[in-house]
């Protein structure tokens, strides 16, 4: 046999098989939520399908961050709600929704209680004529009349020249509060209940002193009758005129309103 035949005849030896190694699988990690994704999911489970265009929801979720509400649509969240303190409410004012205004109603027949007559604000008034020769009054006045109302006065200004009284336009010629609210209240139930006692010889205020529409004016000759008012504080003795402004129509009204608060008035023929 030839070289060439005997290499034919030879047997091929058999391929190993191929042995795959093990590969170490690796771990799945947790996908990040993207911002949003809550509140875009709770919206799928609803059955609301947001709008293509609607902006990504930036915000953390409001358990994770304290004092942010949760947001009630995409992009944008509710604002947050301050608790405001409020304290209790005047006695007077308390008294004027349980008691006066119940009695209003009857006395006077009202077909509605929006009729019912109410006190709206509270002005009181203190001339400073002496502040032409005196500065100092400009000084001492607006600050016993903040002591008095709790309220910063304003100075009131001349409004022409006058001759006569040697007052030019624009002199301070007193001051002048504006009350309403609670410090209305608080005024008026001060006033009556502890100031207006005070006075010497005191026989009630005039019953005569309405304007014809149920405002009336009360006029004080001493600051002193007020508790507030320290006596070593004071350089002179002054007046201040008092307005009480009410929703009244007629002077009836207004005079049964002022009586059932309190307000202190004289007896029919009596003169002060």
């Amino acid at each position: 046999m030839s070289a060439e035949e005997e290499e034919k005849t030879k047997p091929v030896p058999a391929k190993k098989p191929m042995v795959k190694k093990p590969v170490a699988k690796k771990e799945a990690t947790p996908k990040k939520p993207t911002p949003g994704a809550a509140s875009t999911r709770a919206r799928a489970v609803a059955g609301e399908t947001p709008a293509l265009d609607a902006p990504v929801d930036e915000t953390l979720p409001s358990d994770e961050v304290p004092g942010v509400t949760k947001p009630t649509r995409v992009g944008r969240k509710t604002p947050l709600k301050r608790k405001v303190e409020v304290g209790a409410m005047p006695r007077l004012k308390a008294r004027y929704r349980t008691e006066i205004k119940e009695q209003l109603l009857k006395d006077f027949g009202y077909s509605s209680v929006m009729q019912v007559p109410e006190v709206t604000k509270v002005i009181v008034n203190i001339g400073l004529g002496e502040a032409l020769t005196n500065g100092k009054a400009l000084e001492t006045a607006p600050e016993q009349m903040g002591i008095i109302t709790g309220q910063k006065p304003v100075i009131t200004k001349a409004r022409k020249s006058v001759a006569q009284f040697k007052v030019r336009e624009g002199q301070s010629i007193g001051v002048m509060v504006t009350m309403r609210g609670r410090r209305m209240y608080d005024f008026l139930d001060r006033m009556i209940s502890m100031a207006l006692p005070r006075i010497r010889d005191f026989r009630g205020v005039s019953r005569t002193a309405f304007d014809g529409n149920g405002n009336y004016s009360l006029g004080l000759r001493e600051q002193i009758m007020f508790p507030e008012i320290d006596y070593g504080s004071i350089d002179r003795i002054r007046g201040m005129q008092i307005n009480i402004t009410t929703s009244a129509k007629t002077d009836p009204e207004g005079f049964r309103l002022l009586e059932l608060m309190g307000l202190p008035f004289a007896r029919e023929g009596q003169t002060r």
